[in-house]
């Protein structure tokens, strides 16, 4: 195959790392986010179908952001067609394009940004769609919508959180230089979370090879160079073993304890300045640091689901079942990790130290799938060995979301209150949208001309009496009123980066998405999530 050609992202990462073979285009031009979201999350992303309600601004900005990695399909929802205003705040349309479907327009346009992703233009009327063909909306995997009319918005949450296999919503709302967008979803589950805290080395509990490795040394009978390239995992495990044969088997309990076994490990060293021993000083605490699963992830072991597991549940928790197992055996941990942090040492030693935990990581993913295979009730499709390697590679940063619908968090007053006091100006800018939405419920096209009082009113509504925050109130409801249906470029690619960002997070099912109404305020230049 030419390099011009296309290959698997996985196949061409791979080889890249293993041959000297060029990459080729495909992987050349997602090279950067590969690093982010891994083959497994441009797989997702080159299999998704967006559908993206409203021609604005802000719409194409965030389409913007979800063409150029690389989404499978999108369609762009909306009848209207293009006005001379609309030039002015939508960098995806042209002069020629006055006239014109706003939606074909901008398909037309955005599609020369990728030409590996697939845009269609729908002219259709939403408010037709729901009532006549509700299954079209609930094909795609995921939807967003801006500046919908909050009755169609109604209608269209409701629609897909009355099944939990409906894709998930983005609402975004936006007014001049005031904006917020909420991620409705039932469940969704992570992987690969990205968590900062890095998988357990076990130096409390070396595997039988580390602990091998680690007692064949003789430091006193090393050369003074390789003496100080051992790894500093491997100077913790025998100083360890050492420690506890002198004292019962225990290793460093109190203060003057875990003091001592660092002035041993200090009689270790050869030369007053090898690294490798000063990073065993300060990584010391691992010795007594009991490795055990970590509270965030045991805590997934008490999901109702679990306890109700079928052959049609998701894999996610088939593979969770099997960790729950895993964990319940010795050492009652988690599925070693390969991963080594940096550490001072030189290349032979580091790739040996590295080939070990490799082995054993191998040999407890082996014993993992033999639980899971072995476990009473199978899912209905056997689980891809690739969904099971990162699984267990990432076993320490699982995580189980759960969302709820579109503004119930303005149906708990005590959250806002809550909100507020951390937040009150952002609050008070989520309480000026929801307000401006139950006006256009009842039937009020709010503009500059409508009373700042009926926004507030129906605020009270919502929060109850805000004295404690009416000065952000004011000032959210008079700027929102200057400009209550703005689409600003400024503010619209702005928004359009950060929806892109929770979209590829729901997409790829990596990362943490944001939980609550995210409100943003471009006057200040300030974020806050709210109502989480």
């Amino acid at each position: 195959m030419s390099q011009t050609e296309s290959q698997d992202i996985e196949t061409a990462t791979t080889s890249l790392q293993t041959t000297s073979v060029a990459p080729d285009n495909k992987t050349r031009r997602y090279d950067r986010q590969l690093r982010l979201w891994a083959s497994s999350g441009q797989a997702a992303l080159e299999s998704s179908k967006i559908l993206v309600i409203s021609g604005s601004g802000t719409s194409a900005s965030v389409l913007k952001n979800l063409v150029l990695p690389g989404i499978g399909h999108f369609t762009i929802l909306d009848p209207h067609k293009v006005t001379e205003a609309d030039i002015g705040s939508n960098f995806f349309l042209e002069t020629e394009s006055v006239g014109k479907y706003k939606a074909e327009e901008e398909v037309r346009l955005l599609k020369e940004l990728n030409d590996g992703v697939e845009g269609v233009a729908n002219t259709s009327d939403l408010a037709t769609i729901l009532k006549n063909d509700p299954t079209y909306l609930t094909s795609f995997t995921l939807l967003i919508a801006h500046n919908l009319h909050p009755e169609l918005l109604e209608q269209l949450s409701s629609l897909l959180r009355s099944d939990p296999f409906h894709p998930p919503l983005i609402v975004v709302r936006s007014a001049g230089f005031l904006a917020e967008f909420f991620i409705q979803f039932h469940e969704h589950t992570i992987i690969d979370s990205h968590s900062e805290t890095p998988p357990s080395l076990r130096i409390d509990k070396p595997f039988p090879a580390l602990l091998d490795h680690a007692l064949s040394l003789d430091l006193s009978k090393l050369d003074p160079t390789d003496h100080g390239h051992i790894p500093y995992i491997v100077i913790l495990v025998k100083a360890a073993h050492e420690w506890k044969a002198s004292h019962d088997g225990r290793v460093p309990k109190t203060t003057e304890e875990r003091k001592e076994f660092k002035k041993y490990l200090q009689s270790l060293r050869v030369k007053a300045d090898e690294e490798n021993f000063e990073e065993a000083e300060a990584q010391a605490y691992r010795v007594w640091a009991v490795t055990n699963v970590p509270s965030e992830i045991s805590s997934l072991f008490n999901d109702p689901i679990l306890a109700n597991l079928t052959p049609t549940s998701p894999p996610f928790f088939h593979l969770l079942a099997a960790l729950k197992t895993y964990t319940e055996k010795e050492p009652h941990t988690l599925p070693l990790s390969a991963t080594l942090p940096d550490i001072k040492s030189d290349t032979t030693n580091y790739i040996h130290l590295q080939n070990l935990y490799k082995r054993r990581a191998e040999e407890e993913k082996e014993e993992f799938t033999k639980i899971l295979v072995a476990n009473p009730v199978q899912p209905q499709t056997p689980i891809d060995k690739g969904l099971i390697d990162e699984f267990v590679r990432n076993s320490h940063g699982l995580k189980v979301l759960r969302g709820e619908k579109w503004r119930a968090v303005d149906q708990d007053s005590a959250r806002l209150k809550e909100a507020s006091q951390s937040y009150p100006s952002h609050t008070a800018i989520h309480l000026a949208f929801s307000a401006m939405a139950a006006l256009e419920l009842k039937g009020v096209q709010v503009d500059h001309t409508t009373p700042a009082e009926d926004l507030k009113s129906e605020a009270a509504k919502i929060y109850g009496p805000f004295e404690e925050i009416e000065e952000e109130i004011d000032n959210a409801i008079a700027e929102l009123l200057r400009a209550p249906n703005a689409d600003l470029p400024t503010t619209a690619a702005f928004l359009g980066g950060l929806v892109a960002q929770e979209a590829i997070k729901i997409i790829t099912k990596q990362y943490v998405p944001v939980k609550g109404y995210c409100v943003i305020d471009l006057i200040s230049s300030t974020t806050s999530v709210i109502g989480a």
